[in-house]
């Protein structure tokens, strides 16, 4: 199960039927009232039998969402790093292409893995890369980026959000031209969205 849930909220002494989400930086919920809770003001969230209790500020929230309370509890008291939303691990070699997030080098060292070049040119075959595109005429490097990473490895598009001059249909059809697939959506920054594609099972080498 994900991070979204038909549920019962209770606020304020008051029932109500609708939708959860645990996003990247808030619970959401959705129905006759919404009700956004930043999870940075989440002081408390306990699982008992099925309900997510949680404590923010000086007001408490239960939402009964069934089995995954847990696993919604855990993810909120003991959140991810980014570099982990990423799948990044120790060892891994990652390049990291046109992305002018000034942390992301150092995020990548700390994770126990390294920098395998920070252009085309020099980058070495990599576990995973990072692809800046800021405009969708950088989107034709794609299929040069794909000779660089390891069969089993991935290449992450990071493009601003909501911007016209690259859209996610226009880097979806790029990864396709190139021979990759995606297969998933990370929000990578307040300001940028990372996709990820990979090679098809179907095209890598046999072992």
């Amino acid at each position: 199960m994900g991070y979204d849930a038909a549920c019962t909220l209770v606020v304020n002494g008051k029932k109500t039927r609708g939708t959860a989400w645990l996003e990247h930086k808030d619970l959401v919920f959705r129905g006759p009232v919404r009700l956004v809770i930043p999870l940075a003001g989440i002081t408390s969230a306990i699982a008992s039998d099925g309900t997510l209790h949680v404590t923010f500020g000086d007001r408490k929230a239960s939402f009964t969402i069934g089995d995954a309370a847990a696993k919604w509890a855990d993810r909120i008291t003991n959140p991810r790093s980014r570099l982990e939303k990423l799948g990044i691990k120790p060892g891994m070699a990652v390049a990291i292409i046109g992305v002018t997030d000034e942390t992301l080098a150092r995020e990548v060292t700390e994770r126990g893995a390294t920098v395998a070049g920070t252009t085309a040119r020099s980058a070495k075959r990599a576990d995973a890369i990072f692809f800046g595109a800021r405009h969708r005429d950088a989107l034709g490097d794609l299929a040069s980026l794909a000779k660089l990473v390891r069969p089993e490895g991935a290449i992450w598009i990071v493009r601003p959000k909501g911007r016209p001059e690259i859209t996610e249909a226009e880097t979806m059809a790029a990864g396709k031209r190139a021979g990759l697939v995606d297969v998933k959506v990370v929000s990578f920054s307040e300001t940028h969205t990372a996709e990820k594609f990979v090679i098809p099972v179907a095209k890598r080498p046999r072992k």
